[in-house]
């Protein structure tokens, strides 16, 4: 059985989504009374990235300057003033910042530890298991928002594009869409009762296996929501998925082994790390 990729199945004019593999492994490290000797946020920060380090915990000092700068009440540890940098912290800051660190340590995500992250300019909460949104699931975001661009400049007003986004967690892309489209209509589904709870607040152990859950070749719920497109798309309606950097080639395959669903692969677009992550697939036909 393989994990399928996040996927965003956005229809404009007519409905879109979603995975990575990811596990955790679990450590039987316990939490210590807050460290002596250490007071200020960068002397921890260099502390915490040293021992997620030793222990292989992956952005050893991203995770630890995420940590300490959500104790001090800053996003990031480089927004936080410089002067709050040396400033020894209280007693009750040093125990949060164990006890968070502590979770780290077990390989939680850092998005759960601090129970937010922000996705397109948005804060959204986060809680296990719904799915967290990851980084390069922004850049689908904003292809979708330049086709609909394009779109509008061609037919000289914006519209009113439908949106569906299938497997929606926490809501990250319906939400970032509609807040920058606000004349569109978003149609926002998942079969996770706490994701459709998540959402509508604003992502298994942690991340849920069953959401990242494509079949054999990551190809099951692919396939499904291409055979559903010719019933939901309008004419020139179009899909945007991000997939596995395997499926395009599967995927194109699949389409042209379909005729009869007059959908075509128009367009294919990589990742900042330069893997072929998403598709742009259009109808056109009957």
């Amino acid at each position: 059985m393989e994990l399928w990729g996040r996927m965003l199945w956005a229809l404009l004019s007519g409905p879109g989504r979603r995975g990575s593999t990811w596990g955790w492994a679990f450590s039987s490290w316990q939490p210590q009374p807050p460290l002596a000797g250490l007071s200020s946020a960068i002397e921890l920060v260099s502390h915490w990235t040293g021992v997620f380090e030793k222990r292989g915990i992956p952005e050893a000092r991203e995770s630890s300057e995420y940590i300490v700068a959500h104790v001090l009440g800053a996003k990031t540890f480089q927004s936080l003033r410089p002067a709050l940098w040396t400033q020894p912290l209280t007693s009750q800051q040093l125990q949060c910042i164990q006890e968070l660190s502590s979770r780290r340590l077990q390989r939680m995500p850092v998005q759960y530890i601090l129970g937010e992250w922000d996705f397109q300019g948005l804060s959204l909460r986060m809680v296990p298991p719904v799915f967290i949104p990851r980084p390069e699931t922004e850049e689908l975001v904003e292809w979708v928002l330049e086709e609909v661009a394009q779109r509008s400049h061609a037919v000289g007003s914006p519209g009113s594009p439908l949106i569906l986004e299938v497997g929606c967690g926490s809501g990250a892309i319906s939400l970032s869409l509609l807040s920058q489209l606000p004349q569109s209509r978003v149609i926002a589904v998942d079969k996770g009762e706490a994701a459709i709870s998540l959402t509508h607040e604003n992502a298994q152990s942690y991340e849920d296996p069953a959401a990242l859950d494509g079949g054999e070749e990551g190809m099951d719920i692919i396939t499904h929501i291409l055979a559903l497109a010719p019933r939901l798309l309008k004419d020139s309606g179009s899909i945007f998925l991000e997939v596995d950097p395997r499926h395009p080639e599967l995927v194109s395959s699949w389409l042209q082994s379909r005729p009869d669903l007059y959908l075509n692969l128009v367009a294919v677009r990589r990742d900042f790390c330069g893997r072929p992550r998403f598709l742009h697939i259009r109808r056109s036909g009957p």
